[in-house]
Formats: structure tokens, sequence, C-alpha cells
């Protein structure tokens, strides 16, 4: 599994609905992409659930890496970028997957936290309690899936989940999703990945 993530911030006073339109268009369009787990369109906007920004940050956990790069080389994201500009995407080695206590209800809001690895502290120990916490997060109430992966040229952690209400138990950034592609949710390898 590969996770991927980019970020998008607009201006204060930019209008959000651009946004909603854009992913109505063309959301559908990686309903059925082939090696993509899925693709949760996530939006923030300045001041609602403690965001300080307007940001548009798509989240994907991909099951092949042929179609990672078939999305990035393609048209897809080059429609994005000609948007937008070329963001920079962020990407990281997938360490577990797990299924959530509400996995066949659509998820209102996603919530991604960022963990730095501390220098001098092992490996094997940081990944198993972040393989934990995925399952602890997974297993609430309300949860869709959880995800964690590292980036070892950062030496970072991210944990991702999605939730079926608006009321997320998992600490970190809030996202709305405003969209969710899920072709190959199925085929997302579940628990440790090593």
């Amino acid at each position: 599994m590969h996770a991927m993530q980019y970020e998008i911030t607009l201006p204060a006073d930019y209008d959000m609905d651009v946004i909603r339109g854009r992913v109505s268009r063309v959301g559908h369009l990686l309903d059925d992409w082939d090696g993509l787990g899925l693709k949760a369109y996530l939006m923030r906007e300045r001041g609602v659930d403690g965001s300080p920004v307007n940001q548009y940050a798509p989240f994907y956990l991909w099951h092949t890496p042929e179609g990672m790069n078939s999305f990035l080389w393609g048209p897809g994201f080059q429609g994005l970028a000609n948007d937008f500009g070329r963001p920079v995407v962020q990407h990281w080695m997938g360490l577990a997957y797990e299924v959530g206590a509400a996995a066949g209800a659509a998820p209102e809001v996603a919530v991604r936290r960022r963990v730095s690895v501390p220098e001098g502290v092992p490996l094997a120990e940081v990944t198993a309690e972040a393989v934990r916490e995925s399952g602890r997060l997974a297993a609430l109430d309300g949860a869709v899936c959880a995800a964690v992966a590292v980036d070892p040229r950062h030496w970072e952690l991210v944990h991702f989940s999605l939730w079926a209400h608006d009321t997320p138990k998992a600490a970190g950034e809030v996202y709305r999703v405003l969209h969710l592609s899920a072709p190959r949710r199925d085929r997302l390898p579940r628990g440790r990945q090593w």
C-alpha cells in the first residue's frame, strides 16, 4: 500500500463552492481507477473544524504503484496542475490498514495526523505502536477505516482515518469528505504490511 496526498492552500477569501463544484464534476472519474484502493476528496475551510486555512487536499491509498503512477503521469493529475499549479505530492509507504466498525457507511470527515519519528527510538517499536493505533482507531464507533504509513526520507508517520459522522474520535487535522472513490478498497492489504 502507498499513501499519497497533495495540499492546495487557497486564499482566505476563496469561494470554496468552487472546490465543491469541481469535485461534483470530476470526482466520479476515479470511481473505477485500476490500482486505487481509495481516494478521499478532502477539503478544509478556514474557521471550520479549527482549520486556519482554506485547502483542497485529496488523500489516496493505492494498492499498486502502477495505479498511482498512471494517475500522476496521466491527464487527471495534469488537469489539476493546469488549474492550480503543480503541487508537491507527499508520499508514504504503508504500514497498516484496517477496515472500521462503520466500513459500509459513507464517510463525512477524515482525520490526518502527522508525527515525526524521533531520533534514537527503535524503529520496530515506533512502527508497532503505529500499527496498534491504527487498529484501535478502526475499532471505534463511527470509523470507516484507518491507515498508517511512513515517509523514511523525513522520518514521518501519517495516521489517516475516515469517519461516518462529523465528530471523529481521532486527534489531528479534520477534513470534510466531498466524495469517496473506492474502486479497489477490498484489495488494500489489511493489517501490518511487512
